[in-house]
């Protein structure tokens, strides 16, 4: 089992910053891969960025340049830091852990503002 705890969501002005963070507990050692995922209301839930356990990275199109996966192996952490955002960035955020199964965490609201 795998638990991810996500903060750093908010309200933010367009061209504006916020990270959010991740931070995992559990049975980390079985985690392959961590990624981000939004969803706007109405619409399904979609990858935002990931990263692998050998530290590869993929981001959607609609936010590269501007958002930044990372992660801290020794605190068991994984950051979004998000730049130039813009109202349709506006989602619940969720934390993703890839093991043996998929673990998510609860979900972290980003509203920005234009």
């Amino acid at each position: 089992q795998v638990q991810l705890v996500e903060s750093g969501g908010g309200l933010v002005q367009a061209g504006g910053s916020l990270r959010l963070s991740c931070a995992a507990s559990g049975s980390i050692f079985s985690i392959n891969a961590m990624g981000w995922y939004r969803q706007a209301p109405g619409k399904q839930r979609e990858l935002v960025a990931a990263i692998t356990s050998g530290g590869s990275t993929n981001y959607a199109d609609s936010v590269k340049g501007r958002f930044t996966i990372s992660r801290d192996n020794a605190k068991n952490t994984v950051y979004l830091q998000m730049n130039s955002l813009k109202p349709e960035d506006t989602a619940v955020y969720y934390c993703n852990a890839a093991a043996v199964g998929d673990y998510w965490g609860q979900g972290t609201q980003v509203t920005v503002s234009s």
